[in-house]
């Protein structure tokens, strides 16, 4: 099994910045893309930015600029840094990973942390 930690959420005022880290442990092979999303009650999860093994990273537009996606390979950790953040970027956040892991072959499965609570004061 993977479990994905996350740990970096909590309260900020408008302006300020956060980080937060997630790291992926178990029995894994390799891991793929590497990604955070946030959802709000009554809303759907989205995607805030996702990162490749290579280190491609993909944004939301919502965020462009403003959060930056990093990830750390021989650690399997990934990080959101979050700038001028603003109070609709309060939400939950989850970290996510596709993992290949020992006995699945070439199979990639979809994991997801627990989730980390952002809220952002006006």
């Amino acid at each position: 099994q993977v479990q994905l930690v996350e740990s970096g959420g909590g309260l900020v005022q408008a302006g300020g910045s956060l980080r937060l880290s997630c790291a992926a442990s178990g029995s894994i092979i390799s891991i793929n893309g590497m990604g955070w999303y946030r959802q709000v009650p009554g809303k759907q999860r989205e995607l805030v930015a996702t990162v490749t093994s290579g280190g491609s990273a993909t944004y939301a537009d919502s965020v462009k600029g403003r959060f930056f996606i990093s990830r750390d390979n021989a650690k399997n950790t990934v990080s959101l840094q979050m700038n001028s953040l603003k109070p609709e970027d309060t939400a939950v956040y989850y970290c996510n990973a596709e993992v290949r892991t020992v006995g699945g072959g070439w199979k990639v499965s979809n994991y997801w942390g627990q989730g980390t609570q952002v809220t952002v004061s006006s």
